[in-house]
């Protein structure tokens, strides 16, 4: 596989495309909006010159990076593409009619991977007419320094698709780990409920977040509190995969802590807001 095609230009979208680049593969991002593609283009760039200052890579290997990656807000340049991963917004309906325009766009042998957090691959691929090459590629935030990849086989997926998958996270030096489609999968259905836990011992005032987020940093060696992790990754994210697993798997336990609900509901979303468990500036 030579080209790759990323739905979606935002912080997971650019962080692929940017790992992707660097080993040699030729992206093409796709958004449907100028300006956030443009935005995603110039987050690669500056992570990519970071590095060049710190001496991670030097000016040549983020030029070559740079060169091998594209943007367009026309899914039909995707024709070209030996392997499509989508990055887009956390919605079941509006991931379905993307993978329904790609099935029509894309070459019957290329591979439709999406990096859902919590979202039925199964449900997923049956909007295609190739179920056997839908998987999931679920990177995890920051993309370039975080080393799993879960790798989501449905019910349809066939075994070949999940082994091209898996060694391609191989070659961006990733470790995939294979897993069933289940609701959550197997990181997010053990972190969003301890995060969501952390969430109500907050909102009953049981302690404060700073006291929370030590307890596990101290208490169980997290390199990171539950609620300042929330605040990173976004508290809309964690609230959706909460409401995902409740609806799905159908138990109470799952039930969304009502803070969490109420921070949404204001807008605090936590780091890209400014304001989650804790304040940014």
């Amino acid at each position: 596989m030579k080209k790759i095609g990323i739905i979606g230009s935002g912080t997971m979208g650019s962080g692929i495309a940017q790992i992707l680049a660097l080993k040699g593969y030729r992206v093409i991002i796709i958004d449907i909006e100028e300006e956030t593609l443009k935005k995603g283009m110039q987050r690669i760039d500056k992570q990519l010159e970071r590095s060049v200052s710190k001496e991670r890579l030097t000016q040549e290997e983020k030029d070559r990076a740079i060169s091998l990656v594209s943007g367009s807000t026309a899914l039909n340049d995707l024709q070209v593409a030996d392997l499509v991963i989508e990055a887009a917004i956390e919605d079941m309906e509006i991931k379905k009619e993307i993978f329904n325009e790609l099935d029509a766009i894309c070459r019957p042998e290329v591979i439709l991977a999406t990096n859902t957090s919590s979202l039925s691959i199964t449900e997923l691929s049956r909007a295609t007419r190739r179920p056997d090459k839908v998987v999931g590629m679920h990177f995890f935030n920051p993309v370039p320094v975080m080393k799993l990849v879960e790798v989501v086989k449905g019910e349809d997926t066939s075994a070949e698709t999940v082994n091209t998958v898996k060694e391609i996270a191989q070659n961006l030096d990733k470790r995939p780990i294979e897993v069933k489609d289940r609701p959550g999968f197997v990181v997010n259905r053990l972190l969003i409920p301890m995060i969501n836990e952390a969430a109500f011992l907050y909102g009953e005032k049981v302690a404060s977040p700073e006291a929370i987020d030590k307890g596990m940093e101290l208490g169980a060696n997290h390199p990171i509190g539950p609620l300042a992790l929330a605040d990173l990754i976004g508290l809309d994210v964690c609230l959706a995969i909460m409401k995902s697993l409740h609806k799905n798997l159908g138990d109470d336990k799952y039930r969304p802590a009502p803070i969490l609900e109420e921070k949404v509901g204001k807008g605090e979303l936590g780091r890209k807001s400014k304001q989650g468990f804790y304040s940014y500036s």
